[in-house]
């Protein structure tokens, strides 16, 4: 029997070109549909051969040689700590390719009544599902899937707010010398315990505050709903992954709308959708990822959002609009304003 190892290795690289090879058929089979309507055959056999042809370049020029280059760790990929390259490949080799077929077929429809064909949800469930999942093998390749989640040997950290070791903070009064007097200049005792100039080394300090909701805080209950209380990370990666894909896949629904797909707004939103998926080639502990995703998603989002709502109304949920606006004031607020004078000389909260 092959060792753990190479069948998960052989599994996830079998997804993951299924996911390829699958998507690209599939987009551009029903985009020959289009081209072959009306008892033009040629035209759709055509197509279909194009894809099988496209498929097969693709896979033998640069999808299997760069795999080998990362398996056997013999180039300067190896070397890149904060890229992705197999995600960054499938959206290179199969993302970008089937919206290109998609604003294809609409513009084949645009002056054509009487075709109704919106690839309805070829674009949401199987193309971006397919990039899902290959981002899901790339979170899980440093993982275990059998036994406990072992978080020293992943590269992987859920991103949450963690506030830890608060110190106790002394006055000013408190580092002045002890006088003979009881004046406000004598030391203080703060929380039960002299200030750390003055107190005695021998005696052990008290262990520090851990913030509540600490994401390195561990939880242990022994009542009777103990089963109730478990965590593996492994299964949070599939989780984290759709919620980081959820803010393109409510735009790329709202082209597939009747009123949106046979105009020219398609465009910009599948263009702004594929400059979103350009984010997964940043690995999630990368500090560039929160830059990315407001300069590749939030902003350029937001903007089109408003446009949207403006010109066809409510297509898409106001929520998504203020999500957009929030992640990036919050995200100049804490990396920029903060970081001026007028912030760091006050203590207003």
């Amino acid at each position: 029997m092959p060792p753990g190892k190479t069948v998960k290795l052989v599994a996830f690289e079998t997804l993951q070109f299924a996911a390829l090879m699958t998507t690209v058929l599939v987009v551009l089979e029903r985009f020959a549909r289009i081209v072959g309507a009306g008892g033009r055959s040629a035209s759709y056999w055509l197509v279909v051969a194009i894809s099988i042809a496209y498929v097969t370049s693709a896979t033998l020029l640069v999808w299997v040689p760069l795999k080998y280059l990362m398996v056997k760790r013999r180039s300067f990929l190896a070397e890149v700590e904060h890229w992705r390259w197999t995600p960054l490949m499938f959206v290179c080799l199969s993302t970008l390719p089937c919206f290109v077929v998609i604003l294809a077929g609409a513009k084949v429809q645009m002056g054509d009544p009487n075709k109704t064909e919106r690839f309805t949800e070829l674009p949401v469930s199987l193309v971006l599902f397919s990039l899902i999942c290959v981002d899901i093998t790339e979170r899980l390749r440093r993982c275990r899937l059998t036994g406990r989640a072992d978080m020293l040997e992943q590269n992987y950290d859920v991103s949450s707010p963690v506030l830890t070791h608060l110190e106790t903070v002394t006055t000013v009064s408190s580092q002045l010398p002890p006088g003979g007097d009881q004046s406000p200049t004598s030391p203080e005792v703060t929380n039960g315990h002299p200030p750390a100039r003055y107190r005695d080394p021998s005696v052990s300090r008290p262990p520090s505050t851990t913030y509540l909701y600490a994401s390195s805080q561990s939880w242990t209950y022994t009542g009777r709903l103990r089963s109730l209380w478990r965590r593996d990370e492994r299964a949070e990666m599939f989780v984290d992954a759709f919620l980081f894909w959820m803010d393109t896949v409510e735009l790329v629904r709202v082209a597939g709308d009747s009123a949106v797909f046979r105009t020219d707004w398609v465009f910009p939103i599948y263009i702004l959708a594929f400059l979103s998926t350009l984010r997964v080639a940043v690995t999630p502990l990368c500090p560039l990822l929160s830059t990315a995703g407001v300069a590749l998603q939030d902003f350029p989002f937001f903007v089109l959002r408003v446009a949207l709502l403006a010109v066809f109304g409510f297509v898409t949920p106001v929520l998504y609009p203020l999500k957009n606006l929030l992640v990036c004031l919050t995200f100049f607020y804490f990396n920029f304003l903060t970081k001026m004078k007028f912030f760091r000389a006050r203590s207003l909260f």
